[in-house]
């Protein structure tokens, strides 16, 4: 009987001889096994997914064919259909709402392909990591019933609103669309009242009436994808719907849902705010104030602080001649009786100046006249992060909440808009902090809270949204970290004396605990600083652009965290590696190292922002593959299908954005390339104060439809006109593709239509 003897080198086996005889020749191991029919899949993207709503996943592969089927393991255990569109691409879709444990904050399950019977058993594995979003529940926002009986609070990923009656305690959940985004409550002309609820995966605009019982049915009608913001004239029965698929304003009727007219806004519209005839739309993105029409949705204005406008208070109070533009409107609120809307924010962006001041996040409130479309002054806190705002006319009272320090100021909203700075520097009547109910974990000892400057216990409640009673002596604070709705009495509050009566429960869950520490260090401000990672990264995504990093210091875009865990390394040039690197630099240093996060902080931390993922593509279809046509954002079409073959053959795309997250980034081996492919390096913005460094990683792909600006310097999007920035372009992809040179790929040989379809194919990545 023949022996077998293998012959190995460094690789491994290359061949092996059969020992019939001493003549018996050698045989490569190739020849000897004859070449793979079976599929193979190499990798799955995005690599990282949620359970929160139907996500689309791409296959990448060799010799897939038609018939094949994913393969999901456990704990999720799932088989998906699978569309095959060529040997080396497919498409599969996980459905949303996968049940897993709920103190699982991810499960990472292993993927395969599955052949019909009778044909070659597939090839290769990849992992998919899927987190568990729909055990988070996550309160992010809170409206009042007309009457002011009832409190409704949002949960987005547990597609849930919560009704909280104000007198008992009692509270119902009412299970609504995938992904509820943004809702409102009204009388219409008849006096009768409702709750209307938009969705950001879900096209449907729900309206609930509020004298009939949860368990009626609401009337459903047509909404736009994506939905953000909402905004509801029941007297004229028009519902406005923000949106960020397509960055638009909708105007809907609510008696037959059919659209009255369409607006394009800046990327990522969300704060909305009737005033008169007008609709105010705020940017997260280009931190710009839209006023818009409310008749026919033209834009009247663009709202925007620049260069000397008014900052009263905080850190950047000395740099207002260094305004280069604004920050995202968080929250905004309109009197037709003050004449003014107040808006929250991180205050005007403080460009390249001389004293080499950076992150010029100063969370306050900014007073707008719409009437003359006139940024009239921001008054800035210093610390933490701005976000609900609630205003009583009848006082002339305006309550800012402050997630990031867990307090509630009283302002006089009056001396805000007065003329005089002075007068608006005492507008501050009242910080009211909000103590967390007892056996709140905290994120550190109960001694390193309030000294040395530090903010203190109050920052584990996260006050998000806040609601007066329709008599004006009682607000509602909505606080996200605890998931209670803090009862205050403000009767007194001219006075300095608004009280908390009490803290109402909502959701007592505390499942994924560790992640839910992290979701705390993520948004507050321990040192008072006014630096967050929320400030940065909004709710994870991108931010518009500061003038930051120390060395080198220059005007940056600031990216999304959302599937960054993939990516690694982090800033350019390349200083942290891996996100616990990151959490643990930028932790210390967004205090300015007083104190320094424990190995505890850094490891919740980085879990939390870890989870953050990529939302799923609006620009693919049930199965999971892109769209046959996609329509972009100026109006052109184009074939992604088309544009793929483009990417991985001419344009040479791949060579720098290989899938399946289109980045050198993705993979050990090739990360960490910093590269000069002839993209502008700078804003054109005071160059002098700017270190400007050459070269930069290319960034990951996945999600791009939903970013702007782009390139590093910002340059795809923003421009520079009298001393400040202003949006160029609302569509940067084609801005790259259009300045793209000999040494960024092959796209400068492309011909119109090509480009096009290449367009197209990047969004649906």
């Amino acid at each position: 009987m023949a022996g077998v003897a293998l012959l190995w080198t460094a690789a491994g086996v290359v061949a092996f001889r059969l020992s019939r005889g001493a003549d018996a020749p050698v045989v490569p191991a190739e020849a000897a096994r004859p070449p793979s029919t079976a599929p193979r899949l190499v990798s799955v993207g995005p690599r990282l997914t949620s359970n929160e709503t139907s996500q689309p996943l791409a296959l990448h592969g060799e010799r897939l064919v038609p018939g094949l089927r994913l393969s999901l393991g456990p704990p999720l255990s799932l088989e998906l259909p699978v569309t095959v569109v060529d040997a080396g691409h497919a498409f599969a879709r996980l459905p949303g709402h996968v049940p897993l444990s709920e103190d699982l904050t991810q499960a990472v399950v292993e993927a395969r392909l599955v052949a019909p019977a009778g044909s070659p058993a597939p090839e290769g594995s990849a992992p998919l990591t899927v987190v568990n979003d729909t055990a988070f529940p996550d309160l992010t926002a809170m409206v009042a019933s007309p009457d002011g009986g009832r409190l409704f609070i949002l949960s987005p990923p547990t597609d849930t609103v919560f009704s909280l009656d104000v007198a008992s305690g009692k509270v119902e959940a009412r299970a609504v669309g995938d992904g509820p985004s943004a809702f409102a409550t009204w009388k219409d002309a008849r006096g009768k009242a409702w709750l209307g609820v938009v969705h950001r995966y879900q096209p449907e605009l729900r309206v609930y009436a509020l004298d009939e019982g949860a368990d009626v049915a609401p009337r459903v009608l047509p909404a736009p994808l994506g939905a953000s913001g909402l905004e509801v004239d029941g007297a004229r029965a028009v519902a406005y719907v923000a949106e960020q698929v397509e960055d638009r304003v909708r105007a809907l009727s609510l008696e037959d849902g059919r659209e009255r007219w369409s607006a394009r806004v800046d990327p990522n519209p969300r704060a909305l705010a009737r005033w008169k005839d007008l609709l105010a739309v705020g940017s997260l993105q280009t931190g710009q104030l839209e006023l818009l029409r409310q008749a026919d949705g033209a834009l009247v204005s663009t709202v925007v602080p620049g260069p000397g406008v008014a900052i009263v208070g905080g850190y950047t109070e000395r740099f207002r001649a260094q305004v280069m533009g604004g920050k995202a409107p968080r929250a905004l609120v309109a009197s037709e009786k003050l004449g003014r809307v107040f808006m929250a924010s991180l205050g005007p962006n403080i460009g390249p100046n001389p004293q080499r001041m950076e992150v010029s996040n100063n969370s306050g409130v900014a007073v707008v006249d719409p009437a003359r479309a006139e940024f009239v002054r921001h008054r800035g806190f210093g610390a933490g992060v701005t976000e609900g705002l609630a205003l009583d006319e009848s006082t002339g009272l305006l309550y800012a909440a402050d997630v990031g320090i867990g307090r509630v100021r009283v302002l006089d909203a009056r001396a805000l808009m007065s003329n005089s700075d002075a007068e608006a520097r005492g507008a501050v009547l009242q910080e009211l902090a909000l103590p967390p109910p007892e056996g709140t974990p905290r994120i550190r000892p109960a001694e390193d809270f309030q000294k040395k400057g530090r903010a203190g216990e109050e920052l584990h409640s996260g006050p998000r949204s806040v609601v007066l009673s329709p008599d004006g002596r009682t607000l509602y604070v909505l606080n996200r970290f605890t998931r209670t709705v803090a009862v205050v009495d403000v009767r007194e509050a001219r006075a300095g004396k608004a009280r908390v009566l009490r803290q109402l429960p909502v959701v007592p869950s505390r499942a994924q605990a560790k992640r839910r520490l992290g979701q705390v260090l993520y948004y507050v401000d321990l040192g008072r600083t006014g630096i967050t990672c929320d400030g940065c990264h909004v709710e994870g995504h991108t931010g518009g652009v500061f003038y930051e990093k120390t060395k080198p210091n220059r005007i940056y875009r600031s990216p999304t965290v959302l599937g960054s865990r993939d990516t690694p390394p982090y800033f350019t040039p390349a200083s942290q590696h891996s996100l616990m690197e990151t959490a643990r630099f930028v932790g210390g240093r967004n205090r300015f190292h007083d104190p320094d996060p424990t190995d505890e902080e850094v490891e919740a931390l980085t879990l939390f922002t870890s989870l953050m993922v990529t939302p799923p593509n609006p620009f693919r279809g049930e199965d999971g593959a892109p769209r046959e046509t996609v329509t972009l954002p100026d109006g052109r079409s184009g074939h992604p299908a088309r544009g793929r073959a483009l990417f991985e053959g001419r344009g040479r795309c791949t060579e720098c954005h290989p899938a399946p997250l289109y980045t050198l980034d993705q993979d050990a081996a090739t990360r960490g390339q910093y590269l000069d492919v002839g993209t502008p390096i700078a804003l054109p913005l005071r160059v002098e104060l700017q270190d400007l460094v050459v070269g930069a990683a290319p960034p990951s792909l996945v999600g791009t439809w939903d970013m702007w600006p782009l390139l590093t310097s910002a340059t795809a999007g923003y421009g520079v006109r009298d001393g400040h920035l202003v949006v160029e372009t609302r569509f940067p992809l084609r801005a790259v593709l259009e300045s793209a040179g000999p040494k960024h790929g092959g796209a400068s040989d492309l011909t119109p239509a090509e480009r096009d379809d290449l367009l197209a194919f990047l969004l649906t990545l």
